[in-house]
């Protein structure tokens, strides 16, 4: 069966329960090999890639977003919902609310954010106009509104290069400048997903508010706490989004590179 729908995110964003046929899946891409599970709902394949590895064990800015982007690319996936971890920058995106962003500011430094690096590759500018998916966006928000959890249509995830926690300044330069959300996994992710002519929405859960809005100091422990109490809902938004996804669906995001070309 031809696989059309992934989800990145953690272990425990999926319940196997109500999945069948589950496998383990090896890809091997240019910039490393991936390992994932596949498996069967309502008909569809899904694939799963836990973007920390085991045990949570690769750092945000260590992941291979390239080789990750590459794999799903390899197994014919034209659809991706990648969840994430979030503060809030947004006193009305609060612990437990879901957004689906539809910008992005980019602060990481030390990743590798196209596979266009010149040579046989050659240079390309990719638009990002609307780098999440408007048509993933809205199928979310329909899945969302089924479900009845609290969800934003619309919001600005911040890209901090992590690990560690943004300082309160930090926080008040990426409120003043527009964020709503703060993370360290979606950028170079939905660019990378772009160049691949994939679609890409951006599930994010928040689990706090950021350094300086928060009247507590943060840690990864409130962090896990919050994410256990409302993964079930994450699971009922993810698998309801897929529900409600026609696998083979066109987009112009699937177009993105064969519209630069022609211009």
């Amino acid at each position: 069966m031809t696989i059309r729908i992934a989800i990145i995110g953690g272990t425990g964003v999926y319940d196997p329960n109500i999945l069948t046929n589950i496998r383990d899946e090896k890809v091997s891409t240019p910039y490393g090999e991936v390992g994932l599970k596949v498996g069967d709902y309502q008909g569809r394949s899904v694939a799963f890639l836990n973007r920390h590895g085991a045990g949570h064990s690769v750092p945000p800015h260590l992941v291979n977003y390239r080789a990750n982007i590459a794999a799903l690319k390899e197994l014919g996936v034209k659809s991706i919902f990648a969840t994430a971890a979030v503060g809030s920058l947004n006193l009305n995106m609060g612990p437990g609310h879901f957004v689906f962003a539809d910008q992005f500011l980019d602060f990481t430094k030390v990743r590798q954010h196209t596979f266009f690096e010149g040579g046989e590759q050659g240079v390309v500018h990719t638009d990002m106009t609307d780098p999440y998916c408007p048509e993933l966006r809205q199928v979310l928000s329909n899945a969302a509104a089924e479900l009845g959890v609290t969800y934003h249509k619309y919001g600005t995830y911040v890209t901090s290069e992590g690990p560690r926690f943004e300082t309160p300044a930090e926080i008040k330069m990426y409120k003043l400048l527009g964020g709503d959300l703060v993370g360290m996994t979606s950028v170079p992710e939905v660019v990378l997903a772009r160049e691949k002519e994939m679609c890409y929405a951006n599930i994010s859960m928040v689990t706090n508010y950021g350094a300086g809005i928060s009247p507590t100091k943060l840690t990864h422990q409130e962090v896990l706490e919050v994410m256990a109490a409302n993964a079930e809902n994450l699971r009922k938004l993810a698998m309801k989004a897929i529900s409600l996804l026609d696998p083979e669906r066109g987009c112009l995001c699937q177009d993105a590179m064969e519209k630069l070309n022609k211009e």
